[in-house]
């Protein structure tokens, strides 16, 4: 597990330094900084092949492609250098200083880390890992398949995009061992009975169905709605709307979760009711019980406030939650991103309420008043 990240002179982050737990949150205004560290994550995970040559791959079509070197420093440092530092829960660390050149695609470090040890310490360098983008695959009339990523990888590709053909190979035979993550509403613990109960939280009753098409690389979907009688009759996702093919990702990469998993979720309340996020908040908390570290980008109170209820029912440990607000700082010569913990205790009170935090529900009220 990563217990600690370092990151100096990347884009807005001047200097960061987050003691990281199992679930940390990213919250914050609009360009405060929160998708450029997950950004310098994606960029050692893109880059995890060429860092035993010291090399900083800043163009990937899977990943991040973040253009040249002007692109991602931080326009105000008197040095010539970005730094990235990771330290795990057993204190291994690794740095890069990687030297700042404006027109090359790829910066050079004098640290050179072998491949075979990063993937031995650090789970951002395995396949035990999985990445959501914030512009997720939407409702499809049909689905990719791959099978270099969900056999070989495990995982659903970054836009969610295989998530449908995962689930059509493994709905049936994989089981949902963990008791954590088990819905009690669910039919067995296959994994397909697990997400349509988890997607119940989001719209009651929903039931998927998967099917290959024979002598093509493509998967339909289909959703039906439960009655009191029966079933409704199957719909196309284009047919229903955003928020269950939007959500279907995020669900299906926490029921994945197992231990020492990384997974990183931007915006996982998108298109979703205010209950389905603070369920979302739930859920994510359970992943990380269960063993997965979670670092999840979002602008949602109702995320927020659901993770705070499940330290408060017991759901995580407080100790394992984290919320780390990005807010910008001002002087004279320069301006820059600056993060404040904030942790949570047993009851699911905060720490701290920075401006801009969680106040904005008030701010329309009194408007109102």
């Amino acid at each position: 597990m990563l217990k600690r990240l370092k990151i100096k002179n990347f884009k807005s982050l001047k200097e960061a330094d987050l003691a990281l737990g199992k679930l940390n949150l990213l919250a914050g205004i609009n360009g405060m900084g929160k998708s450029s560290l997950i950004q310098a994550l994606l960029l050692l995970k893109q880059s995890s092949d060429r860092l035993g040559s010291g090399t900083l791959n800043l163009n990937d079509s899977e990943f991040v492609a973040l253009g040249k070197g002007r692109d991602i420093f931080y326009q105000y440092s008197e040095d010539h250098y970005i730094t990235f530092g990771l330290e795990n829960e057993a204190g291994v660390s690794r740095n890069w200083n990687f030297e700042y050149h404006a027109d090359r695609e790829n910066l050079q470090s004098k640290e050179q880390h072998d491949y075979s040890q990063l993937t031995k310490h650090f789970n951002l360098f395995t396949d035990n890992f999985q990445y959501l983008n914030a512009e997720r695959i939407g409702p499809r009339q049909s689905y990719s398949s791959s099978t270099t990523y969900i056999k070989n990888r495990k995982q659903i590709g970054s836009k969610g995009e295989y998530a449908v053909h995962y689930l059509n190979v493994f709905g049936t035979s994989e089981r949902i061992q963990s008791d954590i993550l088990h819905h009690p509403k669910a039919r067995s613990r296959s994994l397909i009975h697990e997400v349509d109960a988890w997607l119940g939280e989001i719209s009651p009753g929903t039931k998927l169905n998967t099917t290959a098409v024979p002598g093509t690389e493509m998967v339909l979907l289909d959703i039906r709605f439960e009655t009191k009688t029966d079933y409704t009759n199957h719909f196309r996702p284009v047919n229903v709307g955003f928020g269950i093919s939007f959500v279907l990702p995020v669900i299906l990469a926490l029921l994945m979760a197992k231990k020492d998993r990384l997974i990183i979720i931007e915006n996982p309340e998108a298109h979703l009711h205010p209950k389905g996020q603070a369920e979302m908040g739930r859920l994510m908390a359970l992943a990380a019980k269960a063993g997965a570290q979670i670092i999840a980008e979002t602008h949602s109170d109702h995320i927020l406030n659901g993770v705070r209820v499940a330290v408060k029912n017991g759901d995580i440990p407080k100790d394992d939650a984290r919320i780390f607000f990005f807010d910008r700082k001002t002087t004279d010569f320069e301006q820059y991103s600056y993060v404040t913990p904030i942790k949570i205790d047993h009851k699911g009170e905060l720490s701290e309420y920075p401006p801009n935090f969680l106040d904005e529900w008030n701010n329309q009220l009194f408007k109102l008043i």
